[in-house]
């Protein structure tokens, strides 16, 4: 008899189990759905711009060399544009950018959760070097000291930019730069999101620190851009819009004050 009642309270108890997890599912779905209910398939970037620049003490390109004086202080949306198109297949000028969403900043996913290759143009990802002058913390910086000419993304659409996000991976860390954080970071794992303050007020702290170099060795970074579907700045006013990415490195030292870039006298 009481084999039978056992019985009976196991089947009840896995019935219940099993509609709690649906539930559990059913929600998980609806979430999802709903952190995407201003996308449409339509929404998507055409028209973008985008720079790199560097401070004096510090240099990048797209490949590696051997000595500081072989690197460059900025590159723009075409040489960016031709190693990606040499590298992936696609033209950055002619693909645009669709919304898509991440959770580790290395594989994507569209709204109904397929991964999106690399190859497809939906979002960027391209490969910088770094040399220093001297052994420094990169920063994104907001200003320099010859003006407003730090990172900044704008649009034709005055709050879309928000919806952009800019990751940076080395030494197996991310730093993801959204333009809606304002001066803050999360911290997830060995992911760090952030933002930057407005320029007048942009200080070198931890929450601009970005990774470590020594004097003349290569750092290898990896790149990406996206459009962040999830986010609430991403909605159809993308279509047609235009946008404008420049990304500013600065080097300091660990008290945080930015460098020269002359060589110190012996």
């Amino acid at each position: 008899m009481k084999s039978a009642e056992n019985k009976k309270m196991g089947l009840g108890q896995r019935t219940y189990t099993t509609l709690l997890l649906a539930l559990v599912a059913l929600v998980g779905i609806t979430a999802a759905t709903a952190a995407w209910f201003s996308i449409a398939d339509r929404t998507d970037v055409h028209n973008m711009a985008l720079e790199v620049t560097v401070g004096p003490s510090l240099r990048f390109d797209l490949v590696p060399h051997d000595a500081f004086e072989d690197y460059y202080q900025t590159l723009s949306f075409e040489d960016i544009s031709a190693a990606v198109q040499r590298e992936l297949g696609y033209d950055m000028h002619t693909v645009p950018l669709k919304p898509v969403t991440t959770v580790n900043a290395d594989t994507f996913t569209y709204r109904d959760g397929t991964v999106v290759p690399a190859s497809d143009g939906a979002y960027w990802t391209y490969t910088l070097h770094f040399m220093a002058a001297e052994a420094m913390i990169g920063h994104v910086t907001s200003s320099t000291e010859v003006g407003e000419d730090g990172t900044l993304v704008s649009s034709s659409k005055p709050t879309r930019p928000q919806s952009m996000r800019m990751s940076m991976t080395a030494d197996g860390n991310t730093y993801v730069y959204d333009p809606g954080m304002g001066n803050s970071q999360t911290n997830i794992g060995n992911i760090k999101n952030f933002g930057l303050p407005n320029a007048l007020d942009m200080v070198y702290t931890n929450v601009n620190a970005l990774f470590s170099m020594k004097k003349g060795e290569d750092k290898t970074v990896v790149f990406h851009i996206w459009m962040e579907g999830t986010d609430e700045a991403c909605t159809d006013e993308l279509k047609n819009s235009d946008f404008s990415i420049r990304l500013r490195f600065e080097g300091t030292d660990e008290a945080g004050n930015r460098l020269s870039g002359k060589t110190p006298r012996a």
